[in-house]
């Protein structure tokens, strides 16, 4: 046992340096392998204004800088904590990884490249640079899809179960078995769900909904291609279509130029009256007013909001008093594994700093 103890401890430690770059580069395959993350179209190398990297400026996040300082030798990599403190450390960076505003980037003249640590970028799309495509933009898009399609299925099983009456029942220290609560109890078994935006939050929720002997229909911009568990991928045209054969109508989509206001009075007009609707995707893609509408005529009989217009929402809005919503702060895809988010990073980290095709590069014109 000594003589093995002692053979581990005496390799050399270039071999232990080589199998940690080992697992770091089987770690990367993996996530692509199992999200579908994509590179860029054009190499950093070859984007107008690429130089060979000196200044980067991380925002410390989860311990991140711990796990790239070493990453890319030769680079002054500028830890930071706050908006403020990236703000006055930007000057000459090539790269901002964390924050993304129209201060910064102007203060960070020479920079080609921001990651940004959520999915939605249409704060980001507003700085001019960005918006131009002068500058780079790279997201967490589909990081932390399976949390999300976590959320969404705990929203069904809220909505459909009563627990959200249920739980306000008991902060009154009321015993409902006899109530209209009850009645309104259904099983979500055999129920249509229409899932708007079969990306990657969409595709993890209709998997775990199918699970649960849900029948999944959805929408997706680029083709009708879907995966087995989906029973009919429509083209966003059919929306309204979709939408009037749901149960459930669970929002995914980002805030575009497309997308805002989508879920107005017409669209909650077609749907099945008593469906519920689930918003993990933007706030802006709804008509706070017209959802306010349906809720109270009973076209909808109830939603779950992770997003909201605006958000947050005022202290007396509506939507607070009601006892058929149920309302999170935005945190749909918090709790996840942030072991992704880092790996995602330190790669386009180190393909930055190499010249190479970034993942997850967003579309300006697309928005996402």
């Amino acid at each position: 046992m000594n003589r093995k103890t002692n053979a581990w401890v005496a390799l050399p430690l270039c071999c232990f340096f080589a199998s940690q770059w080992a697992f770091a580069q089987s770690s990367i395959e993996t996530l692509v392998e199992q999200t579908g993350i994509e590179s860029g179209p054009v190499a950093a190398r070859d984007f107008p204004g690429w130089r060979q990297p000196r200044k980067i400026v991380l925002r410390d996040y989860a311990g991140l800088y711990d796990k790239v300082r070493d990453l890319v030798p030769g680079v002054e990599l500028v830890r930071v904590q706050s908006e403020s403190e990236a703000l006055a450390n930007a000057s000459g960076a090539d790269a901002i990884i964390g924050f993304c505003s129209e201060r910064i980037l102007a203060a960070a003249a020479a920079a080609t490249w921001i990651q940004v640590f959520g999915a939605g970028v249409e704060d980001c799309l507003s700085v001019d640079r960005v918006r131009d495509g002068e500058v780079m933009l790279t997201n967490m898009q589909k990081m932390s899809s399976p949390v999300i399609g976590e959320h969404v299925t705990a929203m069904v099983l809220a909505l459909s179960r009563g627990l959200i009456p249920f739980a306000k029942s008991m902060s009154g220290g009321k015993w409902e078995r006899g109530s209209g609560i009850v009645a309104g109890m259904e099983s979500y078994g055999g129920k249509t769900v229409l899932i708007a935006g079969l990306g990657g939050i969409g595709t993890e929720a209709a998997k775990r909904l199918a699970a649960l002997d849900m029948t999944v229909i959805g929408t997706r911009r680029s083709s009708r291609a879907g995966p087995d568990f989906v029973d009919y991928v429509g083209l966003p045209h059919e929306l309204h279509e979709l939408a009037a054969r749901a149960d459930f109508v669970v929002n995914t989509l980002p805030h575009t130029a497309e997308t805002e206001g989508l879920f107005d009075a017409e669209f909650f007009a077609t749907t099945k009256r008593g469906a519920y609707f689930i918003n993990v995707g933007r706030g802006k893609t709804v008509v706070t007013a017209d959802l306010v509408a349906a809720l109270e005529s009973g076209q909808i009989a109830g939603a779950a909001l992770d997003v909201t217009d605006p958000e947050p929402l005022p202290s007396d809005h509506p939507l607070w008093q009601m006892d058929n919503v149920i309302i999170t702060p935005h945190v749909a895809g918090r709790g996840g594994n942030r072991v992704r988010h880092n790996i995602l990073v330190a790669e386009n980290l180190r393909r930055f700093a190499a010249g190479e095709p970034l993942l997850n590069v967003v579309d300006p014109e697309l928005g996402y």
